[in-house]
């Protein structure tokens, strides 16, 4: 696409393994590769790749959000880690380890990766059971997550389940693992949550209902991905409206490190987009979670990132 049809911009394309793919070759035709649909933290690196950003909360600070929570409310608890073992489940590993601090050596008992390629990852949940961990930080992509659940709740398991937001879909994840074995678990989020009735009256809800029911009415509203898609477009579309029509690439990149407290109607109250020509971490804060066996409940403040690199 980029040899023959000359793109201006690729835009939110999923997946760390497969925008690393290309990450050296956009910047190299400096092509640009914006609000990335990962949250690897090198998509944040404007000094070495000022075509490429990411949009959501990078994995590091989130992971470090889970780590500031075990510490606050289990300080002596037992982490068992499941991660997939790439770029994406180490970026995890990375913040969780540095937010435990000098305790991650102790608190860490087992880390169990698994490849994309395995058919399932009970193995890997029965180790982690085994070695006494009470506290489960589970780094998956959607499919995996619904097995991790499903594998925990037929050991008997109840270690506190703490699931990393790419796998909270509750169309995607909690209702194939089974919502009644996902019930209890935590996340963190930086949207609303539409199956949560505390927004049923909420305006920007609303807003993405009619949007919903209108362009889109065959989409599921239980998941999440329609909301990050519709938050999304919505950035994109504000990035090219302060293009004025001027639409050399250099222009669109300019304008895309040019967001100023950009508020969005699905973005939680006091989450705010901005960059900079040094600041390519479009969203830096999130909020605690928790499933109840229906939707997800908010809890404690709105935290930001401690991480940017």
């Amino acid at each position: 696409m980029v040899e023959s049809d000359q793109m201006l911009l690729i835009f939110s394309s999923l997946g760390t393994p497969t925008n690393t793919a290309i990450h050296r070759y956009m910047n190299q035709k400096k092509v640009p590769q914006f609000f990335v649909l990962t949250g690897a933290t090198k998509w944040g690196d404007p000094k070495h790749f000022p075509w490429t950003m990411g949009w959501q909360a990078n994995y590091q600070s989130e992971a470090r959000i889970y780590a500031t929570y075990i510490l606050e409310h289990h300080p002596g608890g037992k982490v068992g880690v499941l991660y997939q073992n790439d770029d994406y489940g180490k970026d995890y590993v990375k913040g969780l380890e540095d937010g435990l601090g000098d305790k991650a050596k102790s608190m860490i008992v087992a880390e169990a990766p698994y490849e994309t390629a395995d058919t399932t990852v009970d193995s890997q949940i029965v180790a982690l059971k085994a070695s006494g961990a009470d506290i489960l930080v589970d780094i998956a992509t959607p499919k995996f997550a619904a097995q991790a659940i499903r594998k925990v709740a037929e050991l008997g398991w109840k270690p506190e389940h703490i699931l990393n937001n790419p796998g909270t879909s509750i169309a995607a994840v909690l209702r194939p693992a089974g919502v009644e074995n996902a019930k209890g678990i935590l996340s963190t989020t930086s949207a609303k949550d539409p199956t949560d009735p505390s927004w049923n009256d909420d305006q920007g809800v609303q807003q993405w209902t009619a949007f919903m029911d209108k362009y889109y009415p065959e989409g599921d509203k239980t998941d999440s991905g329609t909301v990050t898609g519709y938050s999304i477009a919505q950035t994109l579309a504000q990035v090219l409206k302060q293009c004025g029509g001027t639409l050399p690439r250099e222009n669109v990149m300019k304008q895309a490190a040019n967001l100023e407290d950009l508020e969005l109607p699905m973005l939680l109250p006091g989450i705010r987009i901005s960059t900079s020509s040094t600041d390519f971490y479009p969203i830096k804060q999130m909020q605690m979670r928790r499933f109840d066996g229906e939707h997800w409940e908010l809890f404690g403040p709105v935290i930001t990132g401690a991480v940017h690199d």
